[in-house]
């Protein structure tokens, strides 16, 4: 008899939810054919422009800028919108742009710069797409199937690197890269069909709805103050900066040094893909063994090796046999980092601090594919690589401090239990700043420690709104401290309200241990007055 655990752990639990499973369904089409394209577009540019590494290598800083640009004000709008209607827009979007691209090449229309342009105008729906697509899963299943959910995904990335590339070699060579440009355009389809059909439960706040900009200014400052979720992005950007010379410099090393033509490209991409399906099954079994920090340190190390053993293979089969270990290592690097990031964040931020770790990512993958591209025009393909693989195994060294310290296991459920006190008459939304005071009792000789508990304290509030934060002692009375919080609006401190979590709550009751009055810590809030104050509207 299967044990609860074992169930909870099982890789395929996720699909048991009718939402997730027909999204995961429809995602594996449209997946199949991005990859589709991406081999297609990578390929048409090698046609187009053979002699230029470094518009090759713009292709993918093409398909990187637009995050870079975009990624914030993206998770921004995903987290103040309808997230199911911006879907339905972004795959719109993307449908329109594939489509064009398709009509364009078969006409022989298409030239390098219609290329990139094309190639960045789909990026730029992508951009918008994955912040929200990424927010809406931890909706989709419980939060102790989170991890599988995201293995799932990336069962879909790989089983789709491994068939979506065979596929478009078959009919680059038969019927042409138009074509292939055509088929992903038709993959949108299925998902826009699936995410219309979708119920999704979109809950009213009681409060105004965040405007853009705040939204973006206070995603940024909860990441300013959360060195959990931090130490993510860091690791991030120390991987991918270094992988990224694989990921750029893959076609030309496939057409100029392995003399592949466009099926023999796509298998050695299908190998990748294979890989990433061996280690969507390896990966939840060295999570029961190691830490996700440990299992990301080994699998850039792996990376690394593999990328300089590619700088000077130029035997196909073990091509093949390196490109399997490079799936496994970059698909247990992306999940678990991908993973930590879900999980290091409360809901009501979370598509825009997924937001900034796409920025880190994509941002680091056009600069890195930059660098590598000039590297390799100006020297070759195989010092470009060698030099990135060594500068991955350092940099794994280096990083040995930003532990991603177990985030899946914070609890970062709203505790819902702070008490509005009594105020005389409501201020309107926009009213503000507003300061907050809490006033402690405690003994003078604890003083020094309760200071030590605040600074950890001061992180939760600024994360959850406060622009100014500060705890002082009252010269007249040692006893006597005063917290103090500044947030920029009435509706603003309304909403700190809902992003207390648990965790936090924790944090509060050590600082409330340290309180010696018969009465809880007073709390006063106070709004600016303003001469020039307009009525509500």
């Amino acid at each position: 008899m299967t044990s609860p655990s074992a169930v909870a752990i099982s890789m395929w639990t996720p699909l048991r939810q009718p939402v997730f499973r027909a999204l995961w369904v429809a995602s594996a089409v449209s997946s199949i054919g991005t990859w589709m394209h991406d081999v297609g577009a990578a390929w048409l540019m090698t046609t187009l422009a053979p002699d230029s590494p470094l518009l090759v290598a713009l292709m993918q800083a093409a398909s990187s800028l637009p995050f870079f640009l975009l990624a914030l004000p993206a998770g921004a709008i995903a987290d103040v919108v309808d997230r199911r209607k911006l879907l339905l827009w972004t795959q719109g979007w993307m449908l329109a742009m594939a489509t064009l691209l398709g009509v364009l090449t078969i006409a022989h229309i298409t030239t390098p710069w219609i290329l990139l342009a094309l190639t960045f105008a789909l990026s730029l729906g992508s951009s918008m797409n994955m912040p929200v697509w990424q927010a809406v899963t931890p909706e989709l299943v419980p939060r102790e199937e989170l991890p599988q959910a995201v293995t799932l995904s990336g069962i879909v990335v790989n089983l789709s690197r491994s068939i979506g590339p065979a596929i478009a070699g078959i009919i680059i060579a038969t019927a042409g890269t138009g074509v292939v440009f055509l088929l992903n355009a038709a993959s949108f389809v299925s998902v826009i069909l699936v995410i219309y059909r979708w119920q999704r439960r979109h809950e009213k706040s009681a409060l105004p709805t965040e405007r853009v900009v705040g939204a973006m200014q206070a995603g940024v400052r909860y990441i300013r103050y959360a060195p959990v979720f931090q130490s993510v992005l860091i690791r991030t950007f120390a991987y991918i900066f270094f992988a990224s010379a694989l990921f750029a410099l893959l076609p030309l090393l496939g057409r100029q040094e392995l003399k592949l033509d466009a099926l023999g490209y796509g298998i050695v991409l299908g190998f990748w893909g294979i890989g990433g399906l061996a280690g969507a099954f390896i990966l939840p079994k060295a999570r029961q063994k190691l830490s996700s920090d440990r299992v990301v340190a080994l699998s850039s190390l792996l990376m690394g090796v593999m990328m300089l053993a590619l700088a000077f293979f130029r035997i196909v089969p073990l091509v093949w046999v390196v490109m399997l270990l490079v799936g496994i290592s970059s698909l247990s690097v992306m999940v678990s980092l991908n993973v930590a990031a879900q999980t290091a964040v409360p809901t009501w931020v979370r598509a825009r601090a997924l937001s900034v770790q796409l920025l880190v990512f994509q941002g680091t993958m056009v600069l890195g594919s930059l660098l590598w591209g000039t590297i390799a025009q100006r020297t070759s393909i195989s010092i470009a690589l060698a030099s990135a693989a060594v500068g991955l195994i350092v940099c794994v060294l280096l990083t040995v401090r930003y532990r991603l310290r177990c985030a899946e296991k914070l609890d970062l459920q709203a505790s819902l239990h702070w008490e509005q006190p009594r105020i005389a008459f409501e201020p309107c939304p926009n009213d503000g700043p507003v300061l907050i005071t809490l006033e402690y009792r405690i003994d003078p000789a604890n003083a020094e420690e309760f200071t030590k508990v605040m600074q950890t304290l001061s992180q939760i509030r600024r994360r959850d709104g406060a622009i100014q934060w500060g705890v002082y002692q009252d010269l007249s009375d040692p006893s006597r401290f005063v917290e103090t919080l500044l947030v920029e609006s009435w509706a603003e401190h309304k909403r700190q309200f809902v992003r207390v979590t648990n965790t936090d709550r924790v944090i509060e009751e050590q600082v409330r241990a340290f309180h010696i009055g018969d009465q809880p810590p007073k709390v006063s809030q106070m709004i600016y007055s303003n001469p020039d104050k307009h009525p509500c509207y």
